[in-house]
């Protein structure tokens, strides 16, 4: 007959079921909960038309872009998506992601043709879930200058996830920051 278990386990049943929780436990905190299409009908409606819009930034756009965001960019390379219903522009979005603690945090970041943010929505959260910003939180961003979206300077931070509200707050300022730079003010 064909042993199933280690020995091992066999001796010790505490052994196992410590082993199948560990195991578990990766999985149980990943919660993806939006496809980049559910994302983009969620910024701009199921009868709108999108355009990945590729933005190659310059050095000089890089330095000005991290310091109004005061955060640090990945690349030069960044892509916005357009959102139109005929001729008429309702905005730009990016999903984001980025490590909050030791997972990652990815979120849609809408923005409306003014420049204003008017939609965020977690789309995935790998930390545990009592770590994720809910959606009365992140609605009172909304309609928010750059500047005024960082913790404790006009953003109240959340008690117990302090790392999450960091991060979320530094992708939203990115974002905006990008547009400001390489569509509002392009020349």
């Amino acid at each position: 007959m064909q042993r199933l278990l280690p020995r091992s386990f066999k001796r010790s049943p505490i052994l196992l079921v410590l082993t199948l929780l560990l195991g578990l436990s990766g999985p149980l905190f990943a919660n993806v909960y939006y496809s980049k299409e559910e994302a983009l009908e969620i910024a701009f409606g199921k009868d709108s038309q999108v355009e990945s819009v590729p933005i190659f930034l310059t050095d000089q756009q890089i330095e000005v872009i991290e310091k109004i965001s005061q955060t640090k960019l990945e690349g030069s390379l960044y892509t916005l998506f357009k959102g139109m219903k005929g001729d008429r522009i309702l905005g730009f979005a990016a999903i984001e992601s980025q490590t909050v603690r030791t997972q990652a945090e990815t979120l849609l970041v809408v923005i409306s043709p003014s420049g204003e943010l008017v939609n965020v929505e977690v789309l995935a959260f790998h930390e545990p879930t009592e770590y994720k910003p809910q959606k009365l939180w992140l609605e009172k961003l909304f309609k928010r200058p750059l500047d005024q979206l960082r913790a404790n300077h006009g953003v109240d931070a959340i008690s117990g996830a302090t790392l999450s509200v960091k991060s979320t707050l530094d992708q939203i300022r990115k974002v905006m920051a990008v547009y400001k730079v390489a569509i509002e003010e392009a020349p």
